[in-house]
């Protein structure tokens, strides 16, 4: 009986604790909530869960070897491009005055301001991508960098690594970092074989047994290829077949992605190397054939690259949507296959579609989560009484990532607007400032409203109270997502 007491004693003492470091730790008060509500529900596995991967390691060591490369590092580059911040950034000002303010947003990362020689290319689909992705890799002359969280041991994948081991083979410096969970299938088929053949590769964080949970929380969300400084590659879309819908698959996978030519390379290659010295160890050399000065190219499409991870002491492209979303006067057109929004960036659209303008969310009608579908249904209810349109893509499983801003402003990137993108993984996004990309961008947007249903305000609001109940409930849990 006493034995008994004393382990009940112990119990709540622990969970009381527990309840204590969360509050203690966790800045979001909707977070700490979360977390304090699933340990006083679940407390053995409510604490295995918030030990694992709740901890915010913003605060803690994990990443600050990583942090302090990334600093010396961008010192190091910015000594190669010197001095085009402040030209930029009264040029863009001129040419954007809504948006300018943005290339402001982030004076603390290097590199991360808005160039103006690039070319840009909206590429819909792996049937686009593809094609495009092939031909760049096979006129590689100096280097090929690539970045990626699924990197699958399919066709496309097969195709690819054979042409990194050809271009190996003739003394090109081939480098991929893969995600070791998202791009587990190649592990013990395509890794061997391409560093065989003289492919440096390495996985971004390695999957320990005993570190698993929290290594599985901080994913490498990334898709970054450049190839010889000259043409980069970054969007949503992996390399899997399942994005090629020229193969018949059995779902149509609706993706977005981009082709750039330019400066906005810089700063992509600024990421990768740092990326690339974390992950493998070694000390890369900021050095000139990494980044160009020079690009025979005619385009002023102004672009700039914006990342953020558990690196960043800020939420950095959460901080880029709001502003953008703070600076539109007429629309703004996103989207997303997660919609599992922070406060701040709900309470921008709700404002921006109360003050007039025409705010549409285009989500998943098909959905490849149950729990996180019920979860951003929830969030419909105050959007739509707001204002806001919102469309379901009913065609197939809808996975781009994008917003688009009164024509002028387009956000192409590798972010899905949930917590987990914005707080946890490793993301990259390219703002583009251009009205020909914006026009194009939008175009795709409405086509896709081609094949989608959008929600009728009233009928939703009269949905029966167990759904809004139950959807409710769950996004009690929405931020450990």
């Amino acid at each position: 009986m006493f034995l008994l007491l004393f382990i009940e004693i112990v119990y709540v003492l622990i969970v009381i604790a527990v309840i204590i470091k969360i509050i203690l730790d966790t800045d979001d008060s909707v977070k700490a909530t979360a977390y304090v509500l699933f340990v006083v529900l679940f407390p053995v596995a409510g604490i295995i869960v918030y030990f694992s991967v709740g901890i915010n390691y913003r605060k803690e060591t994990l990443y600050s070897r990583k942090l302090v490369l990334n600093k010396t590092q961008g010192d190091e580059v910015e000594q190669v491009i010197k001095a085009y911040r402040h030209k930029g950034d009264i040029s863009l000002a001129d040419g954007f005055p809504q948006f300018y303010k943005l290339n402001r947003l982030f004076p603390h990362v290097p590199l991360c301001f808005a160039t103006q020689k690039n070319e840009v290319t909206i590429l819909r689909n792996g049937e686009e991508k593809f094609p495009e992705l092939l031909e760049s890799l096979q006129s590689a002359r100096h280097h090929i960098h690539l970045e990626y969280y699924i990197y699958e041991d399919d066709a496309i994948g097969n195709v690819i690594a054979d042409i990194l081991i050809k271009k190996a083979n003739e003394g090109v410096q081939v480098r991929f970092i893969y995600d070791d969970f998202g791009s587990r299938s190649i592990r013990k088929s395509l890794v061997p074989k391409l560093k065989k053949n003289g492919v440096k590769v390495f996985p971004f964080y390695k999957l320990l047994i005993f570190r698993v949970a929290n290594r599985l929380n901080y994913r490498n969300h990334r898709k970054i290829v450049i190839i010889d400084g000259e043409t980069a590659f970054v969007g949503g879309i992996n390399i899997s077949d399942k994005y090629d819908n020229s193969k018949q698959n059995k779902l149509y996978w609706r993706d977005t992605h981009l082709k750039i030519k330019g400066e906005a390379i810089w700063s992509l290659q600024n990421i990768f190397i740092a990326d690339w010295n974390f992950c493998s160890g070694e000390k890369l050399k900021v050095e000139e054939s990494f980044f160009k000065r020079h690009f025979s190219i005619d385009s002023c499409q102004w672009s700039q690259i914006v990342s953020s991870g558990p690196d960043f002491v800020r939420p950095d492209v959460l901080h880029s949507y709001i502003k953008a979303i703070e600076s539109a006067n007429e629309n703004i057109f996103i989207t997303t296959p997660y919609f599992i929004p922070p406060k701040e960036l709900l309470t921008a659209l709700k404002m921006a579609a109360i003050s007039g303008i025409d705010v549409r969310v285009l989500a998943p009608g098909i959905s490849d989560s149950m729990i996180v579908n019920a979860v951003t249904k929830s969030y419909f209810g105050d959007l739509l009484a707001c204002g806001v349109k919102i469309y379901l893509y009913e065609k197939g499983f809808v996975h781009a990532k994008t917003m688009v801003c009164d024509n002028q402003l387009a956000i192409v990137g590798t972010t899905n607007l949930d917590h987990r993108s914005f707080e946890l993984n490793f993301e990259v996004n390219a703002i583009v400032y251009d009205h020909q990309v914006a026009t194009n961008l939008k175009n795709l947007f409405f086509d896709d409203l081609n094949f989608a249903t959008e929600i009728n305000a009233a009928q939703w609001m009269e949905r029966p109270k167990l759904k809004k109940l139950i959807e409710k409930t769950i996004r009690l849990f929405a931020p450990l997502m």
